[in-house]
């Protein structure tokens, strides 16, 4: 029996999200101009408040994407029973650029995690052609892999995750 490696494998990302996928795109998420989201790191919820600048690569501009922002563990990991909670969707994003010149359909929400360490996971599709991407109906029990095949957008062509939790007083000393 083979251990896996893979960080999303790792993480529950792949099995929980999404399914098994070879990145192919470059795609960076920057918080706060300078914390670098890497797949299993904290991030305190002081960093998270605003959206952050997410980079994606890409052979052209002519390419389009869709990003979307989960948290798989809504309301808490050991009871997630509003899962997947949608965080933020922007869609049409031009390849070689970063997210703020796609189309935000669904606002970015900060996460508030209330009980427990939650994974808010970044996942980019590639779309087949621009506009082909439909708004979701709720945030709650929003399903990236339904979704991904309602919209025609197949397997990711990159994820990243991070963690975090509620921020209590003695934490923020």
């Amino acid at each position: 029996m083979s251990r896996t490696t893979d960080p999303l494998a790792v993480g529950r990302v792949v099995g929980d999200v999404v399914d098994t996928f070879i990145p192919s795109v470059k795609m960076n998420v920057i918080y706060h101009s300078n914390k670098q989201v890497a797949n299993g790191h904290e991030l305190m919820p002081a960093v998270i408040i605003a959206k952050p600048r997410v980079d994606i690569g890409g052979e052209d501009m002519r390419s389009a994407y869709t990003l979307i922002m989960t948290d798989p563990d809504a309301p808490s990991p050991s009871d997630p029973c509003l899962r997947e909670h949608l965080h933020w969707m922007v869609t049409d994003i031009p390849g070689t650029t970063d997210a703020s010149f796609g189309k935000e359909i669904v606002s970015y929400e900060t996460p508030k995690p209330v009980v427990g360490i939650h994974r808010y996971v970044f996942i980019l599709f590639k779309q087949r052609g621009r506009q082909t991407v439909r708004p979701p109906a709720s945030r709650d029990h929003f399903n990236t892999r339904q979704f991904s095949a309602e919209n025609g957008l197949g397997l990711p062509v990159a994820a990243v995750y991070f963690n975090a939790q509620r921020e209590t007083a003695a934490r923020r000393r």
